[in-house]
């Protein structure tokens, strides 16, 4: 039987892991975390990690495999996954890739794009901006040059919002024009299922998930990392803003809504970047996992 990679894709808090977890118990397999905030240690409610439960329920890689002092790119995490991925392989027919970091799940299905080099000096030119006026300023500057990059952006990551300027002004050229199309094909024999709510009923999800994490101690977590709140790992939704109430820039209220608001636009974006990849497998809703298995096996 041919090898197949199942790739499950979708919004924050809409029931990735849930889904991976019940095929790779059928299919007998491992699951590959393609979330870029989840390989993080230090990083546990405001990450949404699976439980401990879920984490022993099936062997899970690439979660907990860094630490956030530690550098650890795309190019790294691609190499890393492939590797994963191929002895999975070895043992089973079937490897599953869940994830809703666009760019990762890109990385490995199709590879990584081939980004020309940028100007040092233009990249710590922006690097001093953002010291100084901080991520609106080049958000601004990036609706300006590039637009198309910014729908699908993570706006709390100032590392991409400077990657995309960087490449932007240094080659004159977009960034958006050097990402490969969503329609190319798969390193891989592979079948993307993707997974969405009603908008009304996601933000519902997304709000209940955040109120959960307070719950769980989302802010003693945030306050155990103080010291490290300048790493560009802890720059990130869930964390910034808590950082932002510990130094009483935000009220509580302010900051828990402002968790859930920038976890909406998440969810947004990331539905944007996948609803341009036609070969996605879309379920919407309350789905029967028997016909999602029955569409796999039959693929």
């Amino acid at each position: 039987m041919k090898k197949q990679l199942i790739t499950i894709v979708g919004p924050t808090a809409v029931g990735k892991t849930e889904l991976a977890i019940n095929l790779a118990n059928h299919f007998n397999t491992e699951i590959v975390s393609a979330d870029s905030r989840q390989f993080y240690k230090e990083l546990n409610i405001g990450t949404a990690k699976p439980t401990k439960k879920e984490l022993e329920s099936n062997k899970h890689h690439l979660i907990d495999n860094i630490s956030i002092s530690q550098d650890y790119n795309i190019s790294q995490f691609e190499k890393d996954a492939d590797t994963l991925i191929n002895k999975i392989f070895l043992k089973n027919n079937y490897a599953i890739l869940v994830g809703g970091s666009g760019l990762y799940i890109d990385a490995v299905l199709y590879g990584i794009d081939n980004i020309p080099e940028v100007d040092p000096s233009v990249r710590k030119k922006l690097n001093e901006e953002f010291e100084k006026k901080g991520i609106d300023e080049l958000l601004s500057k990036l609706s300006i040059l590039d637009n198309e990059s910014l729908k699908t952006i993570d706006v709390n990551n100032p590392r991409r919002i400077i990657r995309a300027l960087e490449v932007t002004i240094s080659t004159k050229k977009p960034y958006s024009t050097f990402l490969k199309s969503k329609n190319r094909k798969s390193k891989y024999n592979n079948i993307i299922i993707g997974l969405n709510r009603n908008r009304s009923e996601l933000h519902e999800i997304i709000n209940k998930r955040v109120d959960k994490m307070i719950k769980k101690g989302l802010i003693d977590e945030v306050s155990s990392l103080t010291d490290f709140k300048e790493l560009n790992s802890l720059n990130t939704i869930g964390y910034s803003e808590i950082f932002k109430y510990l130094s009483q820039e935000y009220s509580y209220e302010k900051a828990i809504e402002k968790i859930k608001t920038n976890s909406r636009r998440y969810a947004k974006r990331q539905l944007t970047w996948f609803n341009s990849n036609k070969s996605i497998n879309w379920f919407i809703d309350k789905y029967d996992i028997s016909e999602i298995i029955k569409l796999i096996e039959t693929t």
